[in-house]
């Protein structure tokens, strides 16, 4: 019998996973200041601004201010702020609202993604063979309810139930985002879910930890999937390997 016969529900990582950035996020900010009629600024520094003014506010104020209840857009407004100032850039009150409301609709929509083209597919194979399919991902509500839909990905066709940190108050690689998981599949026993994502750290490590089985994809061949596979994780390339290795007479649960 195949892997697939022997799990009740797979949840799946949303971001590297399913879905993909197009482009920088250096260039979205740069493309910006130009509609604001600023110099465009050097998209490397903002992204390397970025990721440090990002990684301050969610160490403060974590789950995009879920805890305190700070506005999503306040802590985005916050966030895009201390990239630029990070990067070197400062702007007036007037000409920073101007950029930062055209960033934060950009990124409220499908514009700077792409989904993978073996996604959708998947995701109604696995329902159609009877399979929960639940999402759990370190995002806040505008990927439930305006950008996965804008992709196609829409809940109760490719998948049946979301776990989003921005909404739930609790971020990967904590390990009671997977138990949250396992409650809103219906209370299944954790060997019976299978949980897919492209982050050793976030994914792999934190669902085994509460006794679900877990793989990697390696969509890009980064030079971690190495250490991946030495861990002793299963490493595929995509979801159409994936569907393979799922319906394949020669494995079993413990080869996960």
């Amino acid at each position: 019998m195949s892997i697939l016969t022997k799990l009740r529900c797979i949840t799946l990582d949303v971001t590297g996973t399913l879905i993909a950035y197009k482009g920088e996020l250096g260039d979205y900010y740069c493309m910006a200041a130009k509609a604001a009629g600023q110099q465009c600024p050097d998209y490397k520094r903002v992204h390397e601004g970025f990721k440090l003014a990002y990684t301050e506010m969610a160490k403060k104020h974590p789950c995009f201010g879920f805890a305190e209840k700070i506005p999503n857009i306040l802590w985005w407004k916050t966030c895009v702020r201390n990239s630029f100032v990070q990067a070197g850039y400062e702007y007036d009150d007037e000409t920073f609202e101007k950029i930062f409301r055209r960033i934060y609709a950009t990124f409220g929509s499908s514009a700077p993604y792409s989904i993978f083209p073996d996604a959708i597919p998947f995701l109604r194979w696995l329902r159609e063979r009877g399979v929960t399919v639940g999402l759990v991902s370190n995002a806040e509500y505008r990927y439930r309810d305006v950008i996965l839909p804008a992709l196609g990905l829409n809940q109760g066709s490719e998948w049946d139930f979301g776990v989003f940190s921005g909404l739930e108050g609790v971020e990967k690689p904590d390990p009671r985002i997977y138990e949250i998981a396992l409650k809103k599949a219906g209370n299944v026993a954790p060997e019976e879910v299978l949980h897919i994502g492209d982050s050793l750290r976030k994914d792999y490590l934190p669902a085994r930890s509460v006794g679900m089985h877990a793989l990697l994809l390696d969509r890009f061949k980064t030079a971690d999937a190495v250490d991946w596979r030495k861990s002793g994780a299963t490493v595929l390339p995509d979801l159409i390997a994936t569907k393979e290795w799922l319906t394949s007479e020669n494995l079993k649960c413990s080869d996960l």
